[in-house]
């Protein structure tokens, strides 16, 4: 299902993850649980992987990770602030460690001028460490492409949020 590629990053914060003791939450929108499926398609992963929530309506944002509705209306479900706060919810609502959130436009509609196609606001949280975010601008690559560069860029969202807690304890 996942490439080689995919699979040893997976491998490998699933490893530092397990080193440090970490269980690890994932909070997904336009992935619709493309990053929990990589980090549990490797198996012995259940003593890393907490839980997963897919949120893919606002509705869910809210429920389930406790999303304002003045977060989604001000600043609308792609943005750094509903990002950062899907993360957060997540290891609210989690006995996870950490915790990787992901909303986007996969497209192929759905853009704007300023949200276009490919836009993807990325947030991981650590308990004891400040959120971090990241910006993706894939570009109107295809669906299937931008789903992927995401997965990519939350794991590598996870695995510095790992070493960078283990450098600071």
């Amino acid at each position: 299902m996942f490439d080689r590629d995919t699979v040893m990053a997976v491998k490998d914060v699933l490893d530092l993850a397990r080193e440090g003791g970490l269980m690890v939450a994932t909070a997904e929108s336009c992935t619709g649980g493309l990053i929990g499926a990589a980090l549990t398609s490797v198996a012995g992963s259940s003593d890393v992987v907490e839980r997963g929530f897919i949120s893919y309506s606002n509705e869910a944002k809210m429920e389930l990770l406790g999303v304002t509705e003045d977060a989604l209306q001000l600043h609308g479900a792609v943005s750094e602030v509903v990002a950062r706060a899907m993360a957060e919810g997540a290891l609210a609502h989690s006995r996870a460690d950490i915790a990787v959130s992901v909303t986007g436009i996969a497209g192929p509609g759905g853009g704007t001028k300023d949200k276009p196609v490919g836009l993807v606001h990325l947030a991981c949280a650590r308990r004891e460490n400040e959120t971090v975010h990241r910006k993706l601008l894939a570009g109107d690559i295809g669906r299937d492409q931008i789903r992927h560069e995401a997965l990519m860029e939350a794991l590598y969202l996870i695995k510095s949020q790992i070493l960078t807690g283990s450098l600071l304890a």
